[in-house]
């Protein structure tokens, strides 16, 4: 899969200004939305997103502060390729948001929400399994559906907090391989997390509103020592 080849320029400027442009050409990707923590041990993080137009993107929006994981960043696994000598490796359960270029699934929530992007509705039944032993490992699945529960992990997709009420799925890991971390969205919460991206409740919603199938919307995401060499990336 091809990703987009970034300018110098544009990295240097990139969250700089509101009108921000650079030529670059890509016919898959049309949406963007970047993450920029300060290091990799930084629990927040701010946000941006692209669209791109006449082979240019251009900011949407205002940038805002969010919250990641507790313990920062780690690689993770995605569209882009991981340097040979990273050390700060993603697994379950350190606490990490993953470093990388990733495919955003359906946007998620507690009831009907009328946008154009994929939406589906979580019930108290959908779990979202973090079990590296179940054959479910990393994926959101409905107990009705299934035969038999191979796991004794998970996250209910729908609980009493607000957490999930709004979301988005993150293709992190998609290949479902044990241990290299799983479930990771990006949600509703004002602390950081273990490991997706949070921001407020009408921040979310705006993002979600904002999507387009037909876009095929990537999130970028790194410290800004990774940035660059991230984003220059072509799959």
């Amino acid at each position: 899969m091809r990703i987009l080849l970034f300018t110098l320029l544009f990295i240097s400027t990139i969250f700089a200004t509101e009108n921000n442009q650079t030529n670059i050409p890509n016919k898959q990707h049309t949406q963007m939305i970047v993450v920029i923590s300060d290091d990799y041990n930084s629990s927040n993080a701010k946000l941006q997103r692209y669209f791109q137009e006449d082979n240019k993107w251009k900011q949407v929006g205002e940038r805002i502060d969010i919250k990641i994981g507790k313990n920062g960043m780690g690689w993770g696994l995605g569209l882009h390729d991981t340097p040979k000598d990273a050390t700060i490796i993603k697994k379950e359960g350190d606490g990490k948001a993953p470093i990388g270029i990733f495919e955003l699934g359906s946007a998620f929530g507690y009831d009907e929400y009328n946008v154009e992007y994929p939406y589906a509705v979580m019930t108290e039944m959908n779990h979202c399994v973090d079990d590296g032993n179940s054959k479910y490992y990393n994926q959101i699945i409905d107990i009705l559906n299934i035969k038999t529960q191979d796991y004794t992990s998970f996250e209910n997709m729908k609980f009493e907090a607000n957490y999930y009420k709004y979301g988005i799925v993150v293709k992190h890991n998609p290949d479902n391989i044990p241990d290299r971390g799983s479930c990771i969205f990006m949600h509703i919460k004002s602390i950081p997390t273990s490991g997706c991206d949070a921001m407020s409740e009408d921040q979310i919603k705006d993002i979600i509103s904002w999507l387009k199938k037909d876009a095929n919307p990537i999130l970028v995401q790194a410290p800004k020592s990774e940035i660059n060499g991230l984003l220059k990336q072509i799959k």
